[in-house]
């Protein structure tokens, strides 16, 4: 899943995306309202965070903007503001929680956690294609009863392919997709991680092209698992 923070205080959204990348998120900074509200238009987020107090459109402004274009993606106002007018303020422009500065980075996670499951309420709470299930709460990954241990990186193609069981993906779409906007690698390195993300499958007892290469095309799972 992918986040966008757009904070201007580098130490705090740089700590904010490590802390992040660490729970298997792909993350994006804008240290302004513009070059986030350019972020959003460029790539698909399944969530925002937001500090009010940004340079050149300020946070009540894009959520404003945000909800005026018509996402609906969550949005979590981070912000030293804490006062009841200043939250029916960040509420009534479009933000679904709001957390005041300074704050633990644990209950940031949980409400971060909180906000994905209301906005993804119509999926299944475990992902399946055969014998594997990937939990995304817990970020579990089971191939028959055995539990597998995936990089973040390794989870993230995982749950990508799980979450689009019936597309194909090419390498500068997993690129685009799972890879911050700051650090694309080379698209050898796809198919680097597609190839470690295959082995572990294989060990748990999973066919060899449970994620088949279409040659010239991309990627996709193996139709009709067993």
């Amino acid at each position: 899943m992918r986040i966008l923070i757009a904070e201007d205080d580098e130490h705090i959204s740089e700590s904010l995306k490590e802390a992040l990348c660490h729970q298997k998120y792909v993350v994006d900074i804008a240290s302004d309202g513009q070059l986030a509200w350019e972020f959003v238009e460029a790539f698909t987020y399944d969530l925002i965070l937001l500090d009010v107090m940004l340079p050149k459109l300020d946070g009540i402004g894009f959520c404003q903007k945000i909800r005026a274009h018509g996402y609906h993606m969550p949005i979590l106002m981070l912000t030293a503001k804490g006062t009841l007018d200043d939250k029916i303020l960040g509420l009534d422009a479009g933000a679904d929680d709001y957390l005041v500065k300074p704050f633990k980075l644990k209950e940031l996670e949980a409400r971060i956690r909180a906000l994905m499951r209301r906005s993804s309420a119509t999926l299944p709470p475990i992902l399946k294609w055969g014998n594997l299930q990937l939990n995304p709460n817990t970020c579990e990954v089971i191939y028959d009863n055995k539990p597998i241990n995936l990089t973040p990186k390794e989870y993230s193609l995982l749950a990508l392919f799980l979450r689009n069981s019936n597309r194909m993906f090419s390498r500068s779409a997993i690129i685009e997709q799972l890879w911050s906007f700051e650090e694309p690698p080379r698209e050898e390195t796809v198919k680097m991680h597609i190839k470690s993300l295959r082995h572990k499958l294989r060990l748990a007892g999973a066919p060899e092209d449970l994620i088949e290469t279409v040659y010239g095309l991309g990627y996709r799972l193996k139709q009709n698992p067993l």
